[in-house]
């Protein structure tokens, strides 16, 4: 294997993933667990860009980097919580932890090192939005099509669900 800058830059955006994912689990304070969060999906979409999936890249950034993100602000927002400070919990725990993760991490680079993959030609790298959208179109448009009504349905329960705890609250202070 030969250091390249596809690897470097891979390399780099893996630790960034990982990192983030690591800080979404160990912060305590829920804004910044979603920054991590936010910093694990970019890094992830810069994965997809290396990968030639330009499409899936912007689509990552644009529904998980940032529709996503800000439904869990708003959610963070319209919920009450109090927030105490834990007690920190026993060093054991955190030695188990990271102990089963270097396990997982092992088991994980043994069966990808041992895979063998036979190599078949693509045309990946030509129009794959074009691809994407004919597939998208043809094949799958009624579950397109449910999907966006599923939203829609989603999005005009939580709005009626926010509108009456914000009813309940007025009353109450009556």
């Amino acid at each position: 294997m030969s250091l390249s800058g596809e690897l470097i830059a891979f390399i780099g955006l893996a630790i960034v993933a990982i990192v983030g994912g690591l800080l979404l689990i160990t912060l305590t304070k829920v804004v910044h667990m979603v920054i991590a969060l936010v910093f694990t999906f970019l890094s992830i979409a810069g994965i997809y860009l290396l990968l030639s999936a330009e499409f899936v890249a912007v689509v990552q950034i644009l529904i998980y980097s940032g529709a996503i993100t800000i439904v869990m602000l708003f959610g963070i927002m319209l919920t009450r919580h109090h927030e105490t400070e834990k007690p920190a919990k026993d060093g054991w725990r955190k030695f188990f932890l990271i102990l089963g993760i270097a396990g997982f991490a092992l088991v994980v680079y043994l069966g990808i090192y041992n895979l063998d993959i036979p190599v078949q030609p693509t045309n990946l790298h030509e129009e794959n939005t074009k691809q994407i959208g004919i597939e998208l179109f043809s094949k799958y448009v009624i579950p397109f099509e449910v999907l966006s009504v599923l939203l829609l349905v989603a999005l005009v329960g939580s709005i009626v669900l926010a509108k009456k705890e914000d009813d309940e609250e007025e009353e109450g202070q009556l």
